[in-house]
């Protein structure tokens, strides 16, 4: 499951919300550990630049503070470059993830336009969510239709 971050004319990046990892963010970012969210590991992004770190936050309000980039409702990029303090007091909720997924000019519309990705909106609990295996079923769930029915397909197609 992808959240998309940017999209424009040069390509888009989003991040795998549902990929965590066993490496804890104290192990790579310890002045942000005392921070994140549930269950407390870095999560693998994507298959992009996994030696880099990219935070994700929701942040309630109309105004968020430096070092925090709205990016749809309360969902914002953190500055992880910040001091940890200056967002400390204003966070709901932080991820941290290694790695992007990517893609180039048109080739995520390309790939929309064959059917490739079910695209729905977000919901400021899917960043944080505190059992991210469960999350991809869960998304679809809460969909109307043909979508709430793939949630109930088995991982492996062939035991049905």
């Amino acid at each position: 499951m992808v959240l998309l971050l940017d999209h424009d004319d040069e390509g888009s990046l989003g991040v795998v919300l549902n990929r965590p990892t066993p490496v804890t963010v104290g192990d790579v970012l310890a002045s942000w550990a005392d921070l994140a969210g549930e269950p407390g590991v870095v999560f693998q992004g994507g298959p992009v630049s996994l030696d880099a770190a990219l935070g994700v936050a929701v942040i309630p309000g109309d105004e968020g503070p430096l070092g925090w980039r709205r990016v749809h409702g309360a969902i914002g990029v953190v500055d992880l470059e910040a001091p940890p303090e200056l967002l400390g007091p204003a966070l709901g909720s932080l991820r941290i993830f290694a790695g992007y997924a990517g893609w180039g000019p048109g080739q995520l519309e390309t790939e929309l336009g064959d059917g490739a990705w079910y695209v729905v909106e977000s919901e400021p609990g899917d960043v944080s969510s505190p059992t991210p295996e469960t999350l991809w079923r869960q998304v679809l769930r809460r969909q109307r239709g043909e979508l709430a029915m793939v949630a109930t397909y088995p991982d492996d197609p062939s035991l049905n």
